[in-house]
């Protein structure tokens, strides 16, 4: 079975659609949504496939991740863990062709890139590429994954990698997006079998987005203390 983790905050606007939109394409699908917002949205709870925890405060994307795939494992039928966004930037209609590939390749872990050959980036404003591009040259620079993007929260992991990634990343200091290199950078180092493949990357039309000054300078300072974690893994 398939579990989908959805990490929100304030998508009042798009998480009932996307969730409707996924259980159309994916049968015999568990969506788990972690829910920053203040407000909760107690009619999520009222959704047969769907379970809603409510954290009630910003407590970041990366942890989300890891508690909404902790409680993905709970189910013993769950065997393949996608994270993706609830602003339709990730496309549920590659859900299909993902998985499908995933699957045929044998994988551990699989990225949605947005930077490989027949990849795509619409409506992104200059600002968001140049800081993109330079995040993950960054990246490829200090930690030498041989991956291209680093930073897109489209991904899927087979049990294995979802156990390993809870056991060694679930007390890591990293909370926000760098925790999406970190586990990369996790991944790789234990020999998990990684891969990519192209996605076209949409800009939302509906809310805000929620990358800021802060979360950017604590995404760098974060790669730093993976480069120097790196170095002394590698001594």
């Amino acid at each position: 079975m398939i579990c989908i983790i959805i990490p929100t905050y304030n998508e009042n606007e798009n998480i009932f659609k996307l969730i409707e939109e996924i259980t159309k394409l994916i049968e015999n699908v568990d969506i788990v949504i972690v829910d920053d917002s203040v407000d909760k949205l107690d009619a999520l709870k009222k959704i047969d496939n769907v379970s809603y925890i409510h954290r009630g405060s910003k407590l970041g994307r990366g942890s989300a991740v890891l508690e909404g795939i902790k409680e993905g494992l709970l189910k013993e039928k769950n065997k393949i863990f996608i994270e993706m966004d609830a602003d339709f930037s990730h496309d549920p209609k590659e859900l299909k062709k993902n998985i499908d590939y995933f699957q045929k390749e044998n994988l551990n872990f699989l990225i949605a890139s947005r930077y490989v050959e027949g990849s795509k980036i619409i409506n992104w404003p200059l600002s968001r590429h140049l800081l993109s591009k330079i995040s993950n040259f960054l990246a490829k620079f200090l930690l030498r994954v041989p991956i291209n993007d680093y930073t897109n929260g489209f991904r899927f992991y087979d049990k294995n990698a979802a156990k390993h990634v809870i056991k060694e990343c679930e007390h890591s200091k990293s909370t926000g997006f760098i925790l999406l290199s970190e586990i990369v950078l996790e991944l790789y180092k234990n020999n998990y079998k990684i891969s990519e493949i192209p996605t076209i990357f949409v800009n939302r039309v509906r809310g805000e987005s929620k990358v800021n000054l802060s979360e950017i300078l604590n995404s760098f300072i974060g790669l730093i203390k993976l480069y120097i974690s790196t170095k002394i893994y590698k001594k």
